[in-house]
């Protein structure tokens, strides 16, 4: 089928042997030919066009008047040299050329029969290839859902320790999900994968982080509290400033914060106290680089926190990427919660 006619104007077909091209117009998206078209189409007379047709009819294979529309054609007037005259002609849709094609007893529409037949065979072969596509898509979406709701089972099961942290929790998801659209046209709706705010990030160095650390002691009752057991703390803050090619790893402050959270939560530096070392470091980093306020209130409250650090200390280190995102989009918005 070619299509690089005049608007509305496209070959439907050519012949093997190049002898048959008919011109024809899109008309509703359909094509519409009349019997005189079919009869050179198909290599017959006219007559025997409109003898198929009255038969597709009478056994009711379809509707006459679903299948011919009057359209007004211009033809020659006699004559006389450039004078025209317009004239009412029937025509007949798709339905009914297709019809007639697997009727008529020629070689011409043998030909026919063949290419609708490869046509139909590779537009059901691209559409299953589309369709396929689209499932996957579907697929992956929904195993992200999934990863947040098996993330929900395990935090609850092992880290909630009361009702009012298991509301925090459920309340959270909750909002977070009817925020970002997770749920309601989740089809067209992900979470973030990139900050909103791209500067430089004031670093912070550790000896910093160690004293906001060391100011939380005094609220514990703990000798294990915040005891460091390796150097993997200084490796955690120290990957949030990686570059590679001159150029941030974490381009932006929110995806900073994100890793920020998730990997003091993860690697479990401290011998006690690791979660809630996590979410003041990275509360301090919010605020160090000036975003942690937007109009003169935080854009993540306390809930929020506490429901995003156990989710994150609950993962699987597979779903790293799934608990950034969630982070970061948080970060993004502003907060979930009212």
């Amino acid at each position: 089928m070619d299509n690089n006619k005049s608007k509305g104007e496209i070959v439907i077909y050519t012949s093997d042997d190049g002898k048959v091209s008919l011109d024809t117009k899109l008309e509703n998206d359909t094509i519409w030919l009349t019997q005189k078209d079919m009869a050179e189409l198909f290599g017959v007379k006219t007559p025997a066009i409109s003898k198929h047709l009255k038969n597709i009819f009478n056994e009711g294979e379809l509707k006459e008047e679903v299948v011919i529309s009057i359209l007004e054609t211009t033809t020659k007037h006699g004559a006389i040299k450039g004078k025209t005259q317009k004239s009412q002609t029937q025509f007949y849709n798709l339905d009914a050329i297709i019809s007639v094609g697997y009727r008529v007893n020629s070689s011409r529409a043998t030909q026919f029969r063949i290419w609708a037949t490869n046509v139909l065979k590779e537009y059901l072969i691209k559409g299953y290839a589309i369709n396929e596509k689209i499932l996957k898509d579907k697929q992956e979406k929904i195993q992200k859902l999934q990863t947040t709701v098996n993330l929900l089972s395990r935090s609850l099961t092992n880290q909630i320790e009361s009702l009012d942290d298991a509301q925090q929790v459920a309340k959270i998801l909750d909002n977070f999900a009817k925020g970002l659209d997770l749920l309601d046209n989740f089809d067209h709706k992900t979470l973030d994968v990139k900050g909103s705010t791209q500067k430089e990030a004031v670093k912070i160095p550790i000896k910093e982080f160690l004293s906001v650390i060391n100011k939380m002691k005094s609220e514990f009752a703990s000798d294990v509290f915040a005891n460091p057991k390796d150097d993997s703390f200084e490796s955690s803050v120290n990957q949030i400033y990686q570059t590679f090619g001159g150029n941030d790893c974490y381009p932006t402050l929110e995806e900073k914060a994100a890793m920020l959270l998730y990997l003091i939560t993860k690697n479990h530096s401290f011998s006690d106290g690791n979660k809630r070392i996590a979410a003041s470091c990275f509360l301090y980093f919010l605020e160090k680089n000036g975003i942690l306020y937007k109009n003169n209130l935080p854009i993540i409250d306390n809930g929020t926190l506490f429901a995003l650090t156990i989710l994150i200390a609950e993962s699987n280190p597979k779903e790293m990427e799934t608990m950034k995102q969630i982070v970061i989009s948080v970060l993004n918005r502003g907060g979930v919660c009212d």
